[in-house]
């Protein structure tokens, strides 16, 4: 038979016009009506897709029989973007096509906006990366992205951190102890030279696979020659403006690593015990200041102290009291104790007494001032020390009130021992062993085990022992060996953070950190910050560039030597210190002190490395800007890389290195715990991009959804991860990219130079499309601007899923679909997809590039190679113009639609109508506003305005009356309320001329002649478009 183009003849229909296509046999009608649907449902998401492969089998079975003469009256989308990704292949494509193409490069050396510098904290070339690091890069990928579409020049230097201890140890774990003994310094750090090189390549390639634009070729290593030279240089500028110094003071010591620990190299894991005691000092003599009527127990007067580290007490110099707090003498009856009476905190005695086990009497009462001078005797060893005045770290909370002074174990002890020149014992080797001073008793024993308690043992036979017990408190462990470490007193090498102290604390009100609780912890951590132990006694490292003389010890270190050094490094790396004759080393004008001289072997703290990278990338790169835009790293660097870096960008150059100070929280799992092998709990960012053996139980979702699990989460607290919450990122971004296929499919045919319909022309739905899409792009945008991933995620969610899936795209089907191609109503539609994509491309390429570059290049239509070199696109002015009472008026239409479809879906149930093309609604409004507003829409200036297209129903029509709906709509009517805008009483019931959407009464249609065309019958359809669709 002869087909009319059904398509076509619909463009032509006019409002209030029925559309008569001829039909010779109601058998016609049936397979048109089942094209229509194989059509649809090829078109739609993937809910439906398991339907239409079954339909599509069957087609395929009656291919030659069935063919549908329907089929090409209908305008199909299509589009090369595929339905599926396939990352795990398509990925690694696009970085190809990237790489080929130069885009990274070209943008930021073509980009007509200023620089942006996001500075890379360098992770620690150790081991494979951790969901973690995928957290770290991937927002900092996210910032550049946004930047570079911003226009502005992005270059990005990745960094690493190569040094230390944890690749020294590493090396050492693969030798034997015959090569162990053969080692040699300079063989050691070629060796880890060569482990730390080879780590940064594994890791490389695998923040690569996220998706990671960076300088790859090129990354900075702090093992580089001319990274070492430019932190020389830092050091050499901390040397010359005075704020490095040697000194013997207590460090933070670790004997399972032998060296020093800077705070930031500390953890304090839970559930540490401590052998606490509780020791008698017996008094020699009293102060001239102390009460008449005590001094007279001072023959037999004790002063009671309480310490956590037993160790110490052979290094004992002093017992300190708070000069403004009340101490008491007490006794009690029967207790054995070296001394009848002992001096304790007054407001201490209850919980001793309780301790003790003892009554304790108050038989005299005394300031703490009164007792400085007082004399007493070494529970241990014959020698006598005095009773002086500590700070406010000495209080009533715990203990006795009086502190067991030790200079060389800790740092308030030491404050203390420099104001009363106190000797400062530290009878301590590097292993942790008591050494002679200590005497033949404790010499060679351990102080974290036996030598703790042989001192309690000694402690007890002295009878000056009152009370051990456990005590559970924070304790210091070494972050890498995961054992505890001690406070020691040794010669070092100290940046003296009191000299600029308040300069960085000023430096710090000049940036902007975000959260702003940012701010209040570095200030806090930097306020109380002791001098910075910037030496460590280990061979893999950036060497401190000092020589010694031989018989004084006197160091040598000028700005003459150090430049001469930095030159050198600069050249041939930091090993040539180990391998270079001292003569070589010095500058001509000091090479003839060689002789008396022998190299420092100290190597600097690794935070001292990190720290100094703003000189050695920030200043020493070029496209990159000082200070630094942005740092980003965790919560924990406000202790480590952020305070490292002040403090030396503070020491050196006099500010701050950066501007803005981002952090984010930890990774924990699904129900909020720690990540760990143990647990099994632990995500593998490779697992999730590449899939396991088991493709069912570990698919393949490729990089693009772990991004948008990044930009889904707050980062600025913890965020959990896990197989569910991977799942449910992964059916947003199925959801995204759907849409951004039918959206494609439905532009197929449409050239914006060209079919663009200019704003003024569009119909109001069509307005208000462009007036969401509007607000869109400035929502995002804030959100971009203020680093709020989460809620670009949040707003692009909602508008693909509430406004365009499931309002707009929803009515705007009929017009794809079956209008003539060059319709007005359809080039109208097509025109609002057409900016859809555009915007939604570069307000989601930087979260997700791959998905996003793929919808660039299926456009039929662009200009760049890639949809980053298109750049983001400004808001037309006229689209956020949409009157606020127009506006509001469609929150209104709206929600009326929400009503309807209720309605609806009451008599779906009850099979009343099929399909809302079964159904007519009937309404009234008690405002008159509204009223009036959906009384014009019924009959809109624009037929695709009219609310039967609106609320997707054949026919509508409004009433001046509640009881009227009531009446006409007795089943299906309800009331509800409308913001702003009183009720809407709806109705719906069966429409008018059409009897049912099945195919059995479809047969037997309404048909009538076709008057001076043919002979056919015709089907008399009263709305054109949506009376095919109803199946």
């Amino acid at each position: 038979m002869s087909v009319p183009n059904y398509a076509a003849s619909l463009g032509q229909v006019t409002p209030l016009t029925t559309s008569r296509i001829c039909f010779r046999r109601p058998e016609d009608f049936i397979s048109f009506r089942r094209s229509v649907s194989e059509q649809r449902i090829s078109g739609q998401s993937s809910q439906h897709r398991t339907r239409a492969r079954s339909l599509s089998v069957a087609v395929r079975a009656k291919k030659e029989k069935d063919v549908s003469p329907y089929k090409n009256t209908i305008n199909l989308p299509q589009t090369s973007f595929n339905l599926r990704a396939n990352a795990k292949v398509r990925e690694p494509e696009l970085h190809k096509m990237w790489e080929k193409n130069g885009i990274y490069e070209r943008l930021y050396k073509e980009n007509p906006g200023e620089i942006f510098t996001l500075h890379d904290g360098p992770p620690y070339a150790n081991g494979d990366l951790h969901i973690g690091h995928a957290l770290n890069k991937i927002l900092k990928d996210v910032i550049n992205r946004y930047q570079t579409l911003q226009g502005r020049k992005v270059r990005y230097v990745p960094g690493w951190d190569c040094h230390g201890l944890p690749i020294e140890l590493k090396v050492l774990q693969t030798l034997s102890q015959e090569e162990r003994a053969a080692l040699t310094p300079i063989k050691l750090r070629q060796k880890a030279a060569k482990f730390a090189r080879k780590t940064v390549n594994d890791q490389k390639k695998q923040f690569m696979r996220y998706g990671i634009w960076a300088d790859w070729e090129d990354p900075y290593m702090t093992l580089l020659p001319e990274y070492e030279a430019a932190q020389i240089d830092v050091f050499g500028k901390m040397v010359l403006n005075g704020h490095i110094y040697r000194g013997k003071k207590p460090v933070n010591w670790s004997p399972s690593s032998r060296t020093a620990l800077a705070e930031a190299e500390l953890e304090y894991p839970a559930g540490h015990t401590s052998r606490s005691i509780y020791v008698a000092m017996p008094v020699v003599q009293v102060a001239d200041s102390m009460p008449e009527d005590i001094k007279a127990m001072a023959a037999d007067m004790a002063l009671a102290i309480w310490t956590t580290t037993p160790w110490t007490i052979p290094a004992n110099a002093a017992v300190a009291v708070n000069s403004t707090l009340t101490y008491v003498v007490v006794e009690a009856e029967g207790a054995d104790w070296p001394r009848k009476y002992l001096v304790v905190g007054k407001d201490l005695v209850e919980p001793l007494q309780e301790k003790w086990g003892a009554v304790l009497k108050v038989v005299g009462e005394l300031k703490g001032g009164d007792l400085e001078g007082t004399q007493y005797k070494h529970p241990l060893f014959d020698r006598e020390s005095p009773v002086v005045m500590g700070g406010d770290y000495i209080t009533f909370e715990s203990g006795t009130g009086l502190v067991h002074t030790a200079p060389g174990h800790g740092q308030d002890d030491y404050i203390t021992g420099m104001k009363y020149g106190l000797p400062m014992y530290s009878p301590v080797d590097d292993e942790g062993n008591f050494t002679d001073e200590a005497t033949e008793r404790f010499q060679g024993l351990n102080v974290l085990g036996e030598g703790n308690t042989a001192v309690i043992e000694a402690l007890e036979e002295s009878k000056v022992l009152l009370l051990e017990e456990e005590y559970a408190h924070k304790y210091p462990y070494d972050w890498r060996t995961k054992k505890p470490t001690i406070f020691r007193a040794t010669e070092q090498w100290f940046a003296s953070v009191e000299g600029f102290r308040q300069e960085a604390l000023d430096a710090i009100k000049t940036v902007d950190f975000i959260p702003a609780s940012g701010e209040r912890r570095i200030t806090s951590m930097t306020e109380g910050r002791n001098d910075w132990c910037i030496s460590r006694q280990r061979t893999w490292g950036v060497p401190i560039p000092v020589f010694y003389n031989v018989e004084t010890g006197e160091p040598l270190m000028t700005e003459e030597t150090i430049k001469h050094i930095q030159t050198i490094v600069a050249e041939k790396g930091t090993d040539a210190w180990f391998y270079m004759d001292i003569e070589d080393l010095l500058p001509d004008s000091c090479k003839h002190l060689a002789p008396t001289l022998k190299k420092g072997m100290d190597t600097m703290d690794v935070w001292f490395d990190s720290g100094s990278s703003w000189a050695a990338v920030v200043e020493g790169r070029e496209g990159l800007r000082w200070p630094a835009d942005l740092y980003l790293e965790g919560s924990d660097q406000h202790r480590g890389w952020f305070q490292s870096s002040l403090l030396t960008g503070v020491a050196a150059r006099g500010s701050a290195p950066y501007k803005q100070v981002l952090t984010h929280g930890f990774v924990l799992d699904e129900k909020g715990f720690k990540m760990s092998k143990s647990l099994g709990n632990v995500i593998d960012p490779r697992l999730v991009i590449e899939g396991g053996k088991n493709e069912k139980k570990d698919p393949a979702y490729g990089a693009d959804v772990l991004r948008l699990w990044v930009a889904s989460v707050d980062y600025t607290s913890d965020v959990l991860i896990g197989t569910n919450l991977i799942k449910q990122t992964f059916d947003s971004y199925r959801k995204l990219r759907n849409t951004m296929r039918y959206l494609l499919g439905n532009t197929c045919d449409f050239n914006p130079s060209t079919d663009l319909v200019p704003y003024q022309d569009l119909p109001a739905v069509d307005r208000l499309a462009l007036a969401r899409l509007a607000e869109l792009v400035d929502e995002t945008k804030t959100a971009y601007d203020q680093f709020q991933f989460y809620r670009v995620f949040q707003a692009v969610t909602s508008f693909n899923t509430v406004f365009l899936s499931n309002f707009y795209l929803d009515q705007a089907k009929d017009r794809l679909y079956i209008r003539a191609k060059d319709d007005p109503a359809r080039r109208t539609c097509q025109t609002v997809l057409h900016h859809v994509i555009t915007y939604m491309m570069p307000m989601m390429a930087p979260v997700l590039p791959h998905m996003m570059e793929d919808v660039y290049l299926a456009m039929p239509h662009k200009e760049k190679e890639s949809v980053f070199e298109a750049g983001w696109h400004g808001v037309p002015t006229e689209w956020a113009t949409m009157a606020k009472d127009d506006q509001e008026g469609w929150e209104q239409i709206l929600a009326v639609r929400a009503e309807v479809n209720k309605a609806l879906e009451r008599a779906r149930v009850d099979k009343v109508v099929g399909a809302g093309l079964d159904a007519k609604v009937v309404l009234h409004a008690t405002d008159a506003a509204l009223a009036g507003r959906l009384a014009s829409m019924v009959q809109a200036a624009s037929d695709v305005d009219e609310l039967r297209y609106i609320f997707i129903v054949s026919q509508v029509e409004t009433v001046g009356a509640e009881e009227e709906v009531k009446a006409r709509c007795p089943t299906y009517c309800s009331t509800a309320s409308v913001e702003g805008a009183g009720s809407i009483v709806v109705g719906v019931v069966e429409a008018e001329g059409i009897k049912s959407t099945s195919e059995a009464r479809a047969s037997s249609a309404l048909y009538q002649g076709c008057p001076g065309q043919c002979d056919a019958t015709t089907v008399a359809v009263a709305t054109p478009s949506r009376s095919f669709w109803a199946t």
